[in-house]
């Protein structure tokens, strides 16, 4: 079933009842203008729905968006991946329900869990990969981040070493869920255009970025979204100087 009548029946089933006006609006602007109105491939429009609603901590959208996600192309795997991606950028605390309810919708689709192992890391070599990860991504001038300090330290071998290496999802899946987290929490700017110019750098231009926000506008509303237009627009200008 498509992303637009999953997401409608489901958002009927939830608000037909006591609020049909609202349920009308909803899916005659979420899930079927701004679906029409922006080109992206599913994957890409369900990967980073379920971002941003870990970024604004809707969990009980996330509930009714995840098997749509997995109705429309996004896998397990890449599922339990963007939960785990999101515990750097928004913390455990934040998090926690969201892997609780992923759980209990994959067990209840039949999803054997745990699901197989992505890490490819290990204690011994966390360090090291995470740095060779965090240039990749940062450039050259990330060598030796990690001896700035403890945080920076743990950014290198928890963040990078930990999160980044994983598979399941490439770098600019990565990326481009990253920047959903900030975006949609609000008040991290800097770390927004930090990671706005690494998708730009691997190839996530200023366009699709800027798809990427309107599609997830009904999630978050006008004024972070607008926000994230103009952290892009900023990251593309100051890269093409």
């Amino acid at each position: 079933m498509s992303i637009k009548d999953s997401a409608q029946n489901a958002h009927r089933n939830l608000l037909n009842e006591t609020d049909p006006e609202l349920a009308e609006i909803v899916n005659n602007f979420a899930f079927d203008e701004v679906q029409e109105d922006v080109d992206l491939p599913s994957r890409t429009k369900m990967l980073s729905t379920l971002a941003y609603l870990l970024g604004c901590q809707g969990l009980d959208e996330f509930k009714l968006m995840l098997p749509v996600a997995l109705d429309n192309e996004v896998t397990p795997v890449e599922a339990k991946e963007v939960v785990y991606q999101a515990i750097d950028y928004l913390g455990l605390g934040r998090v926690l329900p969201f892997i609780k309810a992923t759980n209990e919708i994959l067990l209840s689709r039949g999803v054997k869990l745990p699901l197989e192992g992505q890490s490819t890391t290990n204690p011994d070599n966390r360090l090291a990969k995470g740095e060779e990860t965090q240039i990749r991504l940062f450039g050259p001038q990330m060598k030796g981040f990690a001896d700035k300090g403890t945080i920076n330290k743990w950014l290198v071998d928890n963040c990078f070493g930990d999160y980044y290496t994983r598979n399941g999802l490439n770098d600019n899946d990565r990326e481009m869920i990253i920047f959903c987290y900030l975006a949609a929490q609000g008040g991290v700017e800097p770390q927004l255009l930090a990671h706005a110019k690494a998708n730009i750098g691997l190839g996530n231009d200023k366009e699709f970025l800027t798809k990427v926000v309107l599609q997830n506008e009904p999630f978050i509303g006008y004024p972070r979204s607008l926000n994230a237009i103009g952290i892009v627009n900023q990251a593309d200008a100051e890269l093409n100087k």
